[in-house]
C-alpha cells in the first residue's frame, strides 16, 4: 500500500493570519516554524512513501522548501485543508492507496497516532474515510472549558456509535457532562485529532460537494463527509504519556512550548 502525506497549509487564517510560519521553542531554546515542526513530525512516521506540503502561499513555500520540504502549490480557492489535499494529489497522480491529511497546526501529533490511523483504516475494507480520536482527560477537558469559558475556539470534540463510526464532531464540548474530573482522571470526551486517511476516490469526490449548513456552522471540514452520507471512521490513539494540542490562537503558543519543554522536544 502506497501511503502519501500532504500537509496543507495557508497563511491566510481568519483567526490567526500566518499561523504556519509562527515560531515554536522546543525543549532546547531551539526556534522552528509550525510548518517545520508539522513536517519533522510526518517525517518521523513509519510507512509513509511520500511527504508534500501544500499551500497556495509563496512565503510558505519558500520557508518550507528552505528547511528540504517538497511543496506542491495549490488555488487559493482551496476552501479547507481537506480540498487542498484534493488538490495536490490531482497535481502528483493516482500512485497512492491512501492519503494522509496532517494538518499543518497539530505539531505535538505523534507518529503512532498516525501508523494507528493508517492500520484502522486498512482493517476496515467498507470505511472511506478515517480519524482519530484521543480519550480526554481531566486536564485536557478543563483545557476546552477554560478556552469555551474565554469565548475562544479550543479543540473539537467527537462522538461516534458502537461500530465506531462518527455521529457527530463539534468546537462545543461533547457529549455534555456536569461531572468534575481530577486531572488524570479519564473522561467520557474525545478529541478530535486533526489528522484524516482518505482512500483516493473518496477525497476526490469531497471538492465536488457544496458545502452544507453543518460544515458551515461549526467550520469543521469533515462535517461535508457526514452531511453527504460517508461515514467517518473513529480510530481510538492513546497518547502513551504525551500531551497533545492543536494551535488555533495566539493563546496556544506557550501552551504549546510548554508542552514540549515537559516531553523533551527539541
Amino acid at each position: 500500500m502506497a501511503v502519501l502525506i500532504v500537509i496543507p497549509a495557508r497563511y491566510a487564517s481568519t483567526r490567526y493570519p500566518g499561523k504556519p510560519l509562527v515560531n515554536l521553542r522546543g525543549a532546547t531554546d531551539q526556534n522552528k516554524s509550525l510548518i517545520h515542526r508539522s513536517w519533522d513530525a510526518a517525517m518521523a512516521v513509519d510507512g509513509i512513501d511520500r511527504v508534500v506540503v501544500a499551500t497556495d502561499d509563496d512565503r510558505i513555500r519558500d520557508a518550507a522548501e528552505a528547511f528540504g520540504a517538497e511543496v506542491v502549490m495549490t488555488s487559493a480557492d482551496c476552501q479547507n485543508g481537506t480540498e487542498r489535499c484534493a488538490e495536490a494529489l490531482s497535481h502528483l497522480g493516482d500512485a497512492y492507496d491512501i492519503v494522509v491529511n496532517l494538518q499543518g497546526d497539530a505539531p505535538l501529533t505523534p507518529a503512532w497516532f498516525i501508523e494507528d490511523l493508517v492500520a484502522g483504516l486498512l482493517a476496515n475494507p467498507q470505511a472511506a474515510v478515517a480519524t482519530p480520536v484521543l480519550r480526554a482527560d481531566g486536564r485536557a477537558l478543563n483545557g476546552f472549558l477554560e478556552d469555551r469559558r474565554a469565548g475562544r475556539v479550543g479543540g473539537t470534540t467527537a462522538v461516534f456509535g458502537t461500530d465506531r463510526t462518527a455521529l457527530y464532531f463539534s468546537k462545543e464540548v461533547i457529549p455534555f457532562t456536569t461531572r468534575k474530573y481530577d486531572d488524570d482522571e479519564q473522561t467520557p470526551v474525545f478529541h478530535h485529532v486533526g489528522v484524516y486517511a482518505y482512500r483516493p476516490a473518496a477525497l476526490m469526490d469531497y471538492p465536488t460537494w457544496a458545502s452544507g449548513p453543518l460544515e458551515q456552522l461549526e467550520g469543521l471540514e469533515q462535517l461535508r463527509f457526514l452531511e453527504r452520507g460517508t461515514p467517518v471512521l473513529c480510530v481510538e490513539v492513546s497518547a502513551q504519556g504525551r500531551q497533545f494540542w492543536e494551535l488555533n490562537n495566539p493563546e496556544d503558543v506557550p501552551r504549546i512550548e510548554g508542552m514540549m519543554q515537559q516531553m523533551g522536544i527539541a
